[in-house]
């Protein structure tokens, strides 16, 4: 079975939809807004203009993710930030050596929603509290506030995803609770407002992306799980 996304334009892209967990969100700022304008009414304007933007950082867009198990998808939208070895959180239980792991940078003018980077069953899930720092600072994924989830593929290797709270995000928000079958590009948590994810990969996988990169939940191919591993290079052009 294949899908194909049609080309997305400017009416498109206003309609996206907002994640059930905005709603709440932008009803407040909303109200603020409404609140604002009995006191002043360019205030209103200013309000409004926040809500629109709170509409548009809790957007949902749709995406297509490849079915083949053997491949390794974003979790997040966002700019590649690191590609390297390191030490997996210890709730994950994936050991202490270190593995490779590509940490995806999110804005705060990307989407936020994240997705499960494989398909199969989510066998441990853990939230450890902790610190705000800079989430682009490597220091975050040791003493930031983090949710973790270890996925056991379906062709039976496992795979870490490391939500990683922000300098600005406070709330870290997991849609899924252990034991839960997950689909390709299944919806798996989203961080308020600005992070990180790190996707920790079985030993000698090969990361297929390049720090700079930009990637794209549910769709960038991070790593294949299967066959013959070879890293890439890239260049600025």
């Amino acid at each position: 079975m294949s899908n194909v996304r049609p080309p997305i334009g400017l009416f498109d892209r206003l309609l996206v939809p907002v994640h059930r967990e905005g709603w709440p969100f932008l009803a407040l700022f909303f109200a603020v807004a409404v609140i604002l304008g009995f006191l002043w009414e360019p205030l209103f304007w200013l309000g409004l203009l926040a809500t629109a933007w709170c509409a548009f950082f809790f957007r949902d867009p749709p995406r297509v993710t490849p079915l083949d198990p053997g491949l390794v998808t974003s979790p997040a939208d966002g700019v590649v930030q690191s590609v390297a070895s390191r030490v997996p959180p210890p709730e994950l239980e994936l050991g202490n050596a270190p593995l490779p792991c590509v940490s995806v940078f999110m804005n705060v003018f990307d989407v936020h929603v994240n997705r499960t980077p494989v398909p199969g069953r989510l066998v441990r899930k853990a939230y450890h509290a902790g610190s705000f720092l800079n989430a682009s600072l490597d220091k975050a994924s040791e003493v930031n506030e983090r949710q973790s989830f270890r996925i056991l593929s379906d062709g039976g290797k496992e795979v870490g995803l490391v939500q990683i709270a922000g300098l600005v995000a406070r709330r870290i928000k997991a849609f899924v609770e252990e034991g839960a079958r997950l689909a390709p590009g299944d919806r798996i948590g989203l961080i308020r407002f600005g992070s990180r994810c790190d996707v920790y990969l079985p030993a000698g996988t090969a990361p297929l992306v390049c720090v700079g990169q930009r990637a794209i939940a549910g769709e960038t191919v991070l790593a294949s799980l299967e066959g013959p591993q070879v890293p890439r290079e890239g260049r600025v052009s």
